[in-house]
């Protein structure tokens, strides 16, 4: 190993460190690995930076402007509504439901359908008594293997084929990886309907929880006569900073405040409705003027009146709320929101509402003004934003809806009868959406996810400083020397489970664009077909199940379906070797 190489890999290493322990956004661990090999002369700016033109990387980009435009006037959530109020038993429900949202997912994103369907399966759920950790994990497992259908399925799949360009090699087309995705599939939905089901958990939902102990969560004091600070602000008053209680809305009569601002002004006969840590109520009581009201029968459910609305809400890997308490944050002022409870691994937590540093994956449980959902659905902030009733503004216009989704299949059929590239294809359906007015170049913009983005191109630059210093090949060897005994077979596998645990620790493309090189350096020496590791690394890459930090799905339904990190490991790790087997098998007699 020469020294370029040892420093490379000494870099590569504290990055996974570092997206392990979670020190800041993906993101920006990776760009500033990169930084640093072009800051010491490793790499050329122009080696660096390609990622950042790399046709698959911009597929990816006009790819989520696709996806959103098809979205935006909610005709596949109607379609799917409508089919699925037609199911009785709850395995039935499962097929209907999953089979058409897998297929779905091999052509759009499948982050953005997880976001959309989460509330929609929890509402269903709850509406028939069965418990959503039932449904929500094989939601996001099922988008996972629909996925590894199609190229376009997953930003895995592009990356891996736009790494393959750049190195002057031919890509995937459009459904060659369907040879193992369709296999891969059938058999999850069987172990997923079966197995899988019954390892599952049984949790009520965390709106549910919160509803039945709403008592010990919500207190409510009456403002008299006597109150020393009336007609003065609610932080003047002593209101807004309390111990372990926090002032989340005022009735008045028949207006109701909400979420309560430090310039609220607190009048006589105001109702003062409180959240937090009810054992800490002796201490207002302590203040002259304020009555509590015992017995009082006003819920959750109650808050939801007016222009107020209940929403869950969960904390994203490139949240700027996280290592800040909600309180540093200024999350009221911010958003314009008040935090009702927090939710993590099951539990709600029980300290002092505005002291809880928020961490990806918590559930936050909202009070917000109507338009909080419309305002922060595609925030970079929160991976879901949903009210406890699927929102409206989703129905927009059937005629476009329609419109959107029949360019879509133009799109795919002219990608697949070799007319159009997948980049042409895909610029041509975002230009028709723009001209067309389906999509605005402002909304087009905000449905470009732009932290993937940067942490897709870094990684690519990543990639190549392996791949120009000869980390990779000489890894690839090591690898190599290890399996080239044991045969084809274990070499094979040895590629997959290396992808696949860097997928779980780190992220699904960061995993695909470091191992890709190492693939290709073990086809030359093996003159063996480089398309057969290529496949191997894209499913590996792809098939995140064991963790809920592996793929941003997991993480989607990890806080509302009340999951716990070992629920991913004991419905995941069965799932994960299944199709590791199916893979390997099919890799090696296709292209072996």
């Amino acid at each position: 190993m020469t020294l370029e190489m040892g420093f490379v890999l000494v870099v590569i290493v504290v990055m996974f460190v570092a997206l392990l322990l979670e020190l800041t956004r993906p993101d920006m661990i990776v760009f500033s690995a990169l930084v640093i090999f072009v800051l010491t002369g490793l790499l050329t700016p122009e080696e660096a930076f390609k990622g950042f033109s790399n046709q698959g990387m911009l597929t990816i980009a006009l790819l989520f402007i696709v996806a959103g435009a098809v979205q935006k006037h909610g005709l596949l959530e109607q379609m799917m509504k409508q089919w699925l109020s037609k199911s009785k038993k709850v395995r039935g429900s499962m097929f209907r439901f999953y089979l058409p949202i897998s297929l779905s997912s091999a052509f759009l994103n499948n982050t953005p359908i997880v976001v959309t369907f989460t509330p929609m399966i929890k509402k269903w759920c709850e509406e028939r008594g069965i418990a959503p950790s039932k449904f929500l994990i094989p939601l996001s497992y099922v988008t996972i293997l629909g996925g590894t259908i199609t190229v376009i399925g997953t930003s895995t799949n592009l990356v891996v084929h736009g790494m393959l360009l750049d190195y002057g090699l031919k890509g995937f087309t459009l459904f060659q990886l369907a040879v193992v995705g369709v296999p891969v599939l059938i058999i999850g939905f069987i172990y997923l309907f079966t197995i899988g089901y019954k390892l599952l958990p049984h949790n009520k939902g965390f709106s549910e929880q919160v509803k039945q102990d709403s008592r010990e969560y919500i207190a409510e004091m009456t403002v008299s006569n006597s109150f020393a600070f009336i007609n003065e602000t609610v932080e003047k008053a002593g209101l807004r900073e309390l111990k372990g209680l926090y002032l989340v809305e005022i009735i008045r009569e028949s207006e109701r405040v909400s979420p309560v601002k430090s310039t609220t002004i607190v009048r006589a006969g105001d109702r003062l409705i409180f959240t937090g840590l009810i054992s800490t109520i002796a201490e207002l009581q302590q203040l002259k003027g304020l009555q509590l009201e015992t017995g009082t029968h006003l819920d959750l459910d109650d808050l939801k009146n007016g222009d107020v609305q209940l929403v869950e809400a969960v904390v994203s890997h490139q949240s700027s709320l996280l290592s800040k308490s909600i309180k540093q944050s200024q999350f009221r002022s911010r958003f314009d929101a008040g935090v009702l409870a927090v939710h993590r691994n099951n539990e709600r937590i029980k300290s002092k509402i505005g002291d809880i540093v928020l961490k990806p994956g918590d559930v936050l449980l909202l009070l917000t003004g109507s338009d909080f959902i419309r305002t922060y659905q595609q925030s970079n902030d929160f991976y879901v934003v949903s009210s406890m009733e699927t929102p409206n503004h989703l129905n927009e216009n059937r005629k476009k809806g329609w419109f959107s989704l029949i360019v879509l299949i133009t799109m795919i059929l002219a990608v697949t009868l070799n007319v159009l590239s997948m980049f042409k294809a895909m610029l041509l359906a975002v230009f028709i959406f723009i001209i067309t007015k389906i999509i605005s170049p402002e909304e087009a913009k905000k449905k470009i996810q732009f932290h993937v983005l940067l942490l897709i191109a870094s990684a690519f630059g990543v990639g190549t400083a392996m791949t120009k210093t000869g980390l990779a090949s000489w890894m690839a060897n090591g690898l190599l020397e290890i399996g080239e005994p044991l045969g084809i077979i274990a070499i094979l596998i040895a590629v997959y489970i290396l992808t696949n645990i860097f997928t779980e620790l780190i992220t699904n493309s960061a995993a695909a664009v470091l191992m890709l090189p190492i693939g290709i350096e073990m086809a030359e020496v093996l003159s063996l077909d480089y398309m057969g590791f290529a496949v191997t690394i894209a499913i590996a890459a792809s098939a995140s199940f064991i963790t809920p930090i592996g793929y941003q799905t997991n993480l989607i339904v990890y806080g509302p379906g009340g999951y716990t990190f070992s629920d991913y490991i004991k419905v995941g790790t069965p799932l994960s070797i299944i199709v590791m087997l199916i893979t390997v098998t099919i890799v090696n007699v296709v292209w072996f």
